[in-house]
């Protein structure tokens, strides 16, 4: 399977066929190249992904800036040190799950909830961490 099968097919899915979809959703390796991505992803900068890999290393480092994606700012309300960072934003959010090799993000927005966000986006991690990726 292609990494951008995995983006359209695992993380921009129909949510239990309710017609719900997250918003945007890319594969990003730790060196902020890009994998895969949704064509709703924003052009985020290298530094934004420099941050977030600095909060994995350093868990709550984001916590008092925020984090970025695409120069969108999310409160950073929670998350697994060094696993898992969840970011909120109005109606919307994000979740970023981080496995050997990548980063796994997803981007939601009502009606989608954070814990439909997190779900897909963690279940993808989950298996691509468990497939040694």
């Amino acid at each position: 399977m292609s990494w951008q099968q995995y983006v359209d097919e695992h993380l921009m899915c129909d949510i239990g066929g309710q017609g719900i979809y997250l918003f945007a959703a890319a594969i990003i390796g730790h060196d902020g190249s890009v994998w895969a991505q949704s064509s709703t992803f924003p052009a985020f900068t290298p530094q934004e992904i420099t941050d977030i890999m600095n909060d994995f290393a350093e868990p709550g480092s984001l916590a008092p800036t925020g984090l970025f994606l695409g120069g969108v700012k999310y409160m950073v309300i929670q998350g697994e040190p060094g696993a898992l960072i969840r970011g909120k934003k109005g109606g919307g959010g994000a979740t970023v799950k981080k496995t050997n090799q990548a980063l796994i993000i997803g981007v939601y927005d009502e009606p989608l909830t954070a814990g439909q966000c997190n779900m897909i986006v963690e279940r993808l991690g989950d298996y691509l961490i468990d497939q040694g990726l």
